[in-house]
């Protein structure tokens, strides 16, 4: 059994799904291969963890893989889905520090709802998505659509675009001063447009 798990590239740490992760590899009874690409977070006790890996080298692992782990970032789900795997996700909580808003646990609640992905929130709901998965690996399987994958890829992309300029604003207004300038006079004492 082959399982990757996939944290991004965010410059916040995930401790808590690679803890997760560490916790139930040591207990599970049989050999699984288990990849964690860790991003920022420190990793102990993970033989085969790695920072990060190429867009290349993410695909290959993704298409040798059994079961895929991921947070809730819409590129890695779309990937994950890609490669005919129904994703785990375990969504990054601003509240514990690993990101700046909640839009990944809204993004994944919501495909959650729909059946895209199998979503984890506590460990406990993790713990028994890899269990299931381990018992019957093809409950966690997709039909593959490549007719339909480029028009998601676009969709995830637009997605990306504009979560990032919705926090750009968010952050813009934050440093706006709640006082504004006046407006230049010319030497007359007219204000200048």
């Amino acid at each position: 059994m082959r399982l990757l798990a996939a944290v991004g590239t965010d410059k916040h740490r995930f401790d808590r799904l690679v803890e997760w992760l560490r916790q139930w590899h040591d207990e599970v009874p049989g050999a699984v291969a288990l990849t964690v690409q860790h991003g920022h977070t420190p990793v102990t006790g993970l033989p085969d963890a790695v920072p990060f890996l190429g867009h290349a080298e993410l695909q290959t692992a993704m298409a040798q893989a059994d079961l895929v782990v991921c947070h809730g970032g819409p590129a890695t789900i779309l990937e994950a889905r890609r490669h005919g795997h129904l994703p785990i996700v375990v969504p990054r909580d601003p509240a514990h520090g690993e990101h700046v808003d909640d839009h990944q646990q809204l993004f994944a609640r919501r495909l959650g709802a729909a059946g895209l992905i199998v979503l984890c929130e506590s460990r406990q709901e993790l713990r028994d998505a890899l269990d299931a998965g381990l018992t019957d690996p093809g409950r966690y399987a997709v039909t593959v659509d490549a007719a339909a994958a480029d028009g998601q890829r676009a969709a995830v992309r637009r997605v990306g675009v504009i979560v990032e300029e919705l926090v750009a604003v968010a952050a813009q207004r934050r440093r706006r001063p709640w006082w504004r300038p006046r407006p230049a006079t010319d030497p007359n004492g007219r204000r200048n447009r």
